[in-house]
């Protein structure tokens, strides 16, 4: 792929955070202005949203003790102990194979977590508990994981390698969700392809994914050669950059420039510019919600993660819908609320646009009011104590099956 200096510059900066942010604040003064088309701003509801997200935050961590906002934390949903059970049963590898099998789990937990849908739900065998929603999808990502669902070698389950993704069924996939007429799972051909497409892309980064046996897990290998120095610290932004690179060609119908997938990125009309890139505004939110996935692992190999606070808010319906609810921002035409979108959409792009930026302004109204610094309390543990949980139980007060304020016509790919 031969990409002339501008388009590879361009591609380069839009897979960066700064980028989201950037892009982000300009919508965000835009709308301050009031000239944006779909939503306006009121920033004197700021007090009242950090407050109540400090109180759902204490109910879940009274001492403040909150752990990263990550996939990791939907495993232990109902207070099952999964991961001891994960972790009891790979004991006998290595740290650094260990966090290849975690890799290759959350990887492909995070990339089936889009949108599940109002109507499905996921009944676990081996406790009769029922899940939905994002905790449902976790814990059948889970168990499909572990019965050696996308692996191709039957005497070694605990993998996602190219060949068990790449012949993956939509069948076998809708036995595991236990899909159904009855049961029914928003975007499942969606999640198929991606997961189809992610054994493919695999095999084209040998560096990052290995020569052999490709696993997205191999990830873990490559990150940790590459800061094994004397501190064996490592960005976040580091952890993205390879997540973006290696994954970018998995997602379908998306924007290319000079023939490469832009993933998560969409266009904006008030933002039209000279520059090829000027309408363009990066979300790249499952990207980070992956990357934020991974930073545990990679502390558990002995790297520490430095610079947190570079990666952004997560732009989805639970933190925009948060801000929608609590009034922070506020739709110009209610009839928004009566229609469903898709992802491209002008109404989501504005809306997530604006969640960005508002979430950045929650963290700091948060530390300000709890005299904490963005180290002490970064922007991965108030998503996790946070904005998201907020979202999830200001929705449910509000409307029956706690659904978001605006619907979204999902294809299984980007929420």
């Amino acid at each position: 792929m031969n990409l002339n200096s501008i388009e590879l510059e361009t591609v380069e900066y839009l897979r960066t955070p700064a980028a989201i942010r950037h892009k982000c604040d300009r919508l965000f003064n835009l709308a301050s202005e009031d000239k944006l088309r779909h939503f306006r701003i009121d920033l004197t509801k700021l007090d009242q949203a950090a407050n109540y997200v400090m109180e759902t935050t204490r109910e879940q961590y009274p001492d403040f003790q909150i752990p990263f906002h990550s996939r990791w934390r939907h495993f232990e949903v109902g207070n099952q102990p999964r991961l001891a059970q994960l972790d009891l049963a790979i004991a006998q590898f290595t740290l650094l194979e260990k966090a290849q099998i975690k890799f290759d789990l959350a990887i492909i937990s995070v990339l089936l977590d889009a949108g599940a849908g109002a109507d499905w739900h996921y009944c676990e065998a081996e406790t009769g508990q029922i899940y939905r929603r994002s905790e449902g999808l976790a814990v059948a990502t889970f168990r499909m994981f572990c019965q050696g669902f996308f692996s191709s070698n039957p005497d070694f389950p605990w993998q996602a390698d190219a060949l068990g993704l790449s012949e993956l069924t939509l069948e076998t996939l809708a036995t595991g969700f236990q899909v159904s007429r009855e049961n029914p799972l928003v975007g499942l051909e969606g999640r198929l392809e991606l997961l189809q497409r992610l054994g493919k892309a695999i095999c084209q980064h040998p560096l990052l994914f290995g020569g052999e046996n490709q696993r997205p897990g191999n990830l873990a290998k490559y990150l940790l050669d590459t800061h094994s120095g004397g501190f064996k610290t490592i960005k976040a932004q580091e952890v993205l950059s390879a997540v973006l690179t290696g994954f970018g060609e998995i997602w379908p119908g998306r924007y290319v420039i000079g023939g490469v997938n832009l993933g998560d990125v969409w266009r904006h009309p008030a933002l039209l510019g000279e520059y090829q890139d000027s309408e363009f505004v990066p979300f790249h939110k499952l990207s980070q919600w992956l990357t934020y996935s991974l930073l545990e692992p990679l502390q558990e190999l002995g790297l520490e993660v430095v610079e947190l606070d570079e990666l952004t808010g997560l732009s989805e319906y639970r933190n925009g819908g948060f801000c929608l609810d609590i009034g922070l921002l506020q739709a110009k035409d209610l009839g928004i609320f009566s229609e469903s979108y898709l992802p491209g959409s002008e109404v989501i792009v504005e809306w997530r646009s604006l969640t960005v930026h508002l979430l950045d302004q929650i963290a700091k109204a948060m530390r300000a009011k709890l005299d904490l610094s963005a180290t002490d309390l970064p922007l991965v543990k108030i998503l996790q104590g946070g904005t998201w949980a907020a979202g999830r139980k200001i929705a449910g007060e509000l409307r029956a099956g706690g659904v978001p304020p605006i619907q979204i016509n999902s294809d299984g790919t980007v929420f």
